[in-house]
Formats: C-alpha cells, sequence, structure tokens
C-alpha cells in the first residue's frame, strides 16, 4: 500500500482515484500532477514504483498545494477568525446550522442532527 503524505492510499484502486483520498488533492488537481510527472492514471496504485511517488511527491511540493494537515490547519483557522469577528456565517458555524443560506425549517438534517423525540415514555 503506498504511502503519500502520510496518508496510506487504497492499493485496489486506480492511481487517478487513489490520489484522490488524499485531503486537499481533487479531481482536476490529480489530473495536472499526473500529466505533469509522467505516471499512468490507469495504472493501480499497487504497482506504483518508488520512483513514480517521489516524483508524485515533489511535484506537490513544488507546486505548493496544501494538503493535509496545513490545509486542515488553514480550514479551521478560517473558521475561528469567522466565529471570532462575529459575523453571520460565524454565528451559524457555532449553532451547527448551514452557513451558505439553506432553508431549515424542514431540511439541514446533516447539520441539525438528528430531531429530538418529544412524548412521554409508555407505560406498560
Amino acid at each position: 500500500m503506498p504511502r503519500i503524505l502520510g496518508v496510506d492510499v487504497p492499493k485496489n484502486k486506480r492511481t487517478r482515484i487513489a490520489l484522490g483520498y488524499i485531503y486537499g488533492i481533487g479531481e482536476s488537481n490529480v489530473v495536472g500532477l499526473l500529466k505533469a510527472t509522467g505516471v499512468d492514471g490507469e495504472k493501480m496504485a499497487s504497482e506504483l514504483t518508488e520512483e513514480e511517488i517521489s516524483k508524485i511527491l515533489t511535484h506537490i511540493q513544488q507546486a505548493n498545494i496544501k494538503v493535509e494537515g496545513d490545509l486542515r490547519r488553514e480550514v479551521t483557522q478560517n473558521i475561528r477568525r469567522l466565529i471570532d469577528i462575529g459575523s453571520y456565517r460565524g454565528s451559524r458555524h457555532k449553532k451547527g446550522l448551514p452557513t451558505r443560506g439553506q432553508r431549515t425549517k424542514c431540511n439541514a438534517r446533516t447539520r441539525k442532527g438528528p430531531r429530538p423525540r418529544v412524548g412521554g415514555i409508555k407505560k406498560k
């Protein structure tokens, strides 16, 4: 199982899919990455050689793509900044509600969690 940037990418998937398991690398980044390094995207991840893995690593570092810990830290700092300045988006983050204008009367169960149960305990 190849280990790239501290992530064990799945060995039973194609390289172009397996690289997407790294946080911060999406489909468009993968296409450019494979084109720049000359690695075959249809090759299984378990078939990658050490040389190909090192090419991928050096290209990610040279292209200054923020991945994994650095990107997660930046995202959490951005959310913390919104909360600290008291913006509307920050207050929505703090309350655990959708931040981009979605309706919450009948949807938003992903952000709000399961419905609270109302009613008494059934007696035998």
